[in-house]
């Protein structure tokens, strides 16, 4: 399938499966609202469910052919690398603990991966992941999807051009309420599986959210985390694992921070920030006022930027759909992301060079290992009262 490009030129769609998603799933039906806002993408095979019949009712809801429907991810792997039209990439939005086993079960496929986060529940499965991407020479993109918001690319512009001066502290935070009650032991699905430590990992509320604050704590001044220090707590009674976390870190380069994550704090449905404090100016970025962004030069007024704005640097013009005002969001951010991770997996199976400034925009699987690596030793470092703990992937 051939698409025209806004420059007139002909793109092929990436053709993709599907991973997890079926009927009543919350994140899959995100996944493909985004990936089609562009039409740069085909969904046309999925292993949509773990159960054979809502496997093959959930495909034919949303147009896969029956002989594509698959009910074992193995399977749709083997078949569909042996096909001439088979699928070129995954995308991976199951339960965390299948991340890796389906990642790797593709990768030997030769088929590239879009993997939901986190990377993996464990650092020597994200360890594996990186070190087989790279042995089959694969493009793994892991959807932080946030990095795809206009004024979050601009953030990132600004750091780099020195509008800031020298970083001296970055913050991140993502506050939600929707666990305030034990709706996991009632039996609410999202909240059942993200709460088990057998399928979410080491930490709830650190795999669920707080690698999303992190990971943008990372990507606006391009830092890593060098250690972290690490309080994690449950608020809830007899829940299985933690639903708070506040983490103090240090930054490559110097700067310090904190990474603030909790699912229990009423009154916040969904509030994901980053602050970013030079020693020349500070940026402020919400996800609750995505097309804003806060920037405070030291001993004069804070000013609004507007995406869109007489402000935009050239990638948030690059990505922007809409003109200044005309309000763009969650899903046109998520699309920005697919948009450009397709990008990278078609001209990488082309066989030309991927663009290295472009691919910097797109979380890879070293990303995702170094949040699982934050998780990690955010864990070891809450097991040991708060002492700091190496953080640093790699």
């Amino acid at each position: 399938m051939v698409d025209a490009t806004a420059d007139g030129t002909s793109r092929k769609r990436l053709s993709v499966g599907m991973v997890g998603g079926g009927r009543n799933a919350f994140i899959g039906a995100v996944h493909r609202l985004a990936m089609r806002l562009d039409d740069q993408i085909s969904l046309v095979a999925g292993a949509l469910s773990s159960d054979p019949e809502n496997a093959a009712a959930s495909a034919a809801e949303i147009g896969i052919a029956p002989e594509r429907s698959y009910a074992d991810y193995r399977a749709m792997a083997k078949a569909e690398a042996a096909r001439p039209d088979g699928i070129e990439a995954v995308v991976i939005v199951t339960p965390n603990h299948l991340h890796a086993p389906i990642a790797t079960a593709f990768l030997e496929a030769g088929i590239d991966v879009i993997c939901d986060k986190p990377l993996s529940t464990t650092l020597a499965e994200a360890e594996a992941l990186v070190a087989l991407t790279k042995a089959r020479k694969r493009r793994f993109v892991v959807t932080l999807n946030n990095t795809g918001y206009a004024m979050v690319r601009q953030a990132r512009e600004m750091v780099a051009a020195g509008a800031l001066g020298r970083i001296v502290s970055v913050h991140g935070a993502y506050i939600q309420d929707w666990l305030t009650k034990p709706i996991d032991a009632e039996g609410q699905k999202q909240a059942e599986w993200r709460t088990d430590p057998a399928r979410a990992g080491q930490s709830a509320v650190l795999a669920d959210i707080g690698v999303h604050a992190f990971n943008l704590a990372s990507f606006i001044p391009g830092f890593e985390a060098e250690a972290v220090s690490a309080d994690l707590f449950t608020a809830v009674p007899r829940r299985r694992l933690d639903d708070n976390a506040h983490v103090m870190v240090r930054w490559t380069g110097g700067a310090r921070g904190t990474i603030l994550a909790s699912q229990t704090s009423p009154g916040h449905y969904n509030d994901l920030s980053v602050r970013v404090y030079g020693d020349k100016a500070g940026l402020e970025w919400s996800g609750t006022r995505p097309e804003e962004l806060r920037f405070s030069p030291y001993g004069e007024e804070t000013r609004t930027l507007v995406r869109g704005g007489h402000g935009s640097t050239a990638e948030a013009r690059r990505i922007s759909r809409m003109p200044a005002a005309h309000p763009e969001g969650y899903i046109e951010a998520f699309a920005n992301f697919y948009r450009d991770a397709a990008d990278i997996i078609r001209t990488h199976r082309s066989g030309e060079a991927v663009d290295a400034a472009r691919a910097a925009q797109v979380p890879d699987v070293v990303d995702g290992a170094r949040g699982v690596k934050f998780v990690a030793a955010a864990v070891e470092s809450n097991k040991a009262g708060g002492a700091w703990t190496p953080a640093r992937f790699g």
